[in-house]
């Protein structure tokens, strides 16, 4: 038996060309027998055939779609004690309608695709929309959110990224605190439901982006050590314990999360995964997972000719997660890059408690948009060591900036948004900082429209110290910042109603109807105008002034040209601003009053050399464009 060329978990082959059966493969070097129990409609007991490794298999005939099954797994430490074989649901489960504790069920691939014509956007077109499938709809569903895709694409979004998915305990979590990694979770809508949005997204033209969690698995219902050595007690992280992907049988752990890569990719036609946490994968392998992964999407997408990306979240500013192979490096394709949203947040809400201790200043802006990274070798005070290394060389459309995300807003104490720490104007200012940057822009769903509503930190486990234990945790991690108060009980029900979107308010006439109309105009020229949309720094100038307070940043591509004008001032001072050579057009400015801003006094054209004079108001950003001539 080629156990190799075998898919994990349960694969139905259908009845269309003689009798419908089902292969069942498991990894369980724990056990030294392993019994398949058939649970409903028709139950039955199958002793499975032990195979090299610690497999198990079996092909079972006449099964029935949507069966439920668990695996019975008599342990090699129970040898003569009589102890009672625990029955456990299958790792590699594809669907837990009962949810974590529950059995698995069997899912037959035979899902109606009507996405054949869809081609993923070059990643520099990206402009992402994160969102939480929970709380983004009082129904916190698949289909629930089906009929917003096609207010996405008339913003101006062109992929859409998915907060984790896979099944959790309860029916309120970030995702993150998930145990089975390829069962799309139940009260969401399943497999079925994620697949019905992904041909949604794509028949709207939206990629779909998927977080993935390699780095731990969640505490309830993560049954993995009864199966196999899946951790490791030689490191540590700060979620749980660490995967084992260096150590002894690691080989087979990393297969498990490499199929559930491809499962991603080839069942349910995402078109990128977003890997988390890659800081928190301890590897010291001479071929590290994490270069497996991004070879194995590599082949996946030649194999089924389409584009196919990997981004990865890190706080290790390191640009060997973006380097290719032959250079050392992971051989991602892009990284969240945190500087440029500390840098960005600080100078907007003056914060400077924990790790924003380590920004603060014009110039740390200035040199996200230089550098790409703030801390790339230089002394951190926060860490109280250097930092980071040297990604000059690397292009920005490497790197996914943002000025909210769930972690930015969720780790908060209080959730808060950036709509409930800065005015209005900061938030137009924050908002073209990101989508006239020459990196890939992340907007954290609702924030085009300042969404009120916190984003906290939600769970619903089921284990009361557990519960408590989460509650300890968040109170710790937050003794680094100078929040007053207690924060809101992560298990209690109304943490995360409260989180739940308004999107009816963008259609308000105010300030939240300005502020998406801006987003959409902003996402509007950075498309349509080639200085904006090629993501580049060949021909870039950044110059800040810490005294006045102006970021002012030239952008050319080719015979387009773009001057940008970022006042970080709270005091509406008149300044200098010298415009580059040549006749200048004022094509946004976000102070005047079709914004809602207080109205601007910056002339609609400009000439470049002669020193112009213009009253900027405080947190003013102005977009020229160069005049044909």
């Amino acid at each position: 038996m080629a156990i190799s060329e075998d898919t994990l978990g349960a694969f139905y082959h259908g009845a269309g060309h003689g009798r419908a059966t089902c292969d069942f493969l498991v990894w369980a070097p724990n056990a030294r027998n392993v019994d398949l129990c058939l649970l409903e409609p028709d139950p039955a007991n199958i002793s499975m055939t032990a195979a090299l490794n610690g497999y198990f298999f079996v092909s079972v005939p006449d099964v029935t779609p949507d069966t439920l099954y668990r695996y019975r797994l008599s342990p090699v430490s129970d040898v003569g004690t009589g102890a009672v074989p625990p029955e456990r649901a299958d790792p590699a489960s594809r669907n837990q309608p009962r949810g974590v504790h529950g059995p698995s069920r069997i899912v037959p691939d035979i899902f109606a695709w009507h996405d054949d014509g869809w081609e993923n956007h070059d990643l520099n077109r990206y402009i992402i929309y994160e969102l939480h499938v929970g709380v983004a709809t009082p129904e916190g569903t698949f289909e629930a959110l089906l009929p917003l895709l096609p207010a996405l694409k008339d913003l101006g979004i062109t992929a859409v990224e998915l907060m984790p998915v896979g099944e959790f305990p309860g029916k309120r979590n970030w995702g993150y605190d998930g145990v089975f990694p390829f069962a799309v979770h139940h009260a969401s809508g399943g497999p079925d439901g994620l697949k019905r949005f992904v041909d949604a997204c794509h028949q709207s033209d939206l990629a779909v982006i998927m977080d993935v969690v390699y780095n731990h698995l969640g505490p309830e219902g993560n049954y993995l050590d009864d199966f196999g050595p899946y951790f490791t007690d030689a490191f540590t992280t700060p979620w749980g314990r660490a995967v084992n992907f260096d150590g002894p049988y690691s080989d087979h752990v990393r297969r498990y999360f490499l199929e559930n890569a491809r499962y991603w990719i080839c069942d349910c036609h995402v078109d990128a995964l977003r890997v988390d946490a890659v800081h928190g994968i301890f590897d010291f392998s001479a071929r590290p997972f994490l270069a497996e992964l991004t070879q194995l999407v590599l082949d996946e997408a030649r194999r089924l000719n389409r584009r196919i990306y990997c981004i990865a979240e890190s706080d290790l500013n390191d640009p060997k997660v973006i380097r290719p192979p032959e250079q050392g490096g992971l051989a991602f394709d892009a990284q969240w890059n945190d500087d440029f949203h500390h840098a960005l947040h600080t100078l907007l809400t003056g914060e400077r408690d924990g790790y924003y201790a380590d920004f603060g200043r014009l110039a740390d802006f200035a040199g996200a948009w230089r550098r790409n990274y703030v801390y790339d070798g230089r002394y951190s005070d926060f860490r109280r060591r250097r930092h980071g290394g040297d990604a000059r060389n690397q292009s920005p459309d490497h790197f996914v900036v943002f000025s909210q995300n769930h972690d930015q807003v969720g780790n908060r104490m209080l959730g808060e948004r950036l709509s409930a720490l800065a005015g209005f104007e900061q938030l137009k200012l924050a908002a073209a900082c990101v989508l006239f940057s020459p990196f890939i822009p992340l907007l954290f769903m609702g924030e085009e429209y300042g969404e009120p509503a916190p984003f906290l930190y939600f769970v619903s486990h089921s284990d009361p110290d557990l519960i408590e234990a989460v509650r300890k945790g968040r109170r710790r991690e937050f003794r680094e910042f100078q929040w007053k108060g207690e924060p809101p009980d992560p298990q209690a029900p109304e943490s995360f109603r409260n989180c739940i979107l308004n999107p009816a308010l963008k259609k308000q006439d105010g300030p939240h109807a300005a502020l998406y109309a801006f987003y959409r105009e902003a996402m509007y020229l950075r498309k349509e105008i080639p200085a904006l949309s090629q993501l580049h720094r060949d021909r870039m100038r950044v110059d800040a002034g810490e005294e006045d307070r102006l970021l002012c940043v030239f952008r050319r591509h080719h015979r387009s040209s773009v001057y940008m004008v970022f006042h970080f001032g709270a005091q509406a001072d008149e300044r200098e601003v010298e415009l580059p050579g040549g006749s200048w057009r004022k094509i946004l400015d976000t102070s005047e009053t079709r914004w809602q801003g207080p109205g601007s006094r910056v002339p609609d054209f400009g000439i470049g050399g002669a020193g112009t004079r213009m009253r900027l108001s405080p947190w003013q950003a102005v977009l020229w464009d160069a005049e044909p001539g």
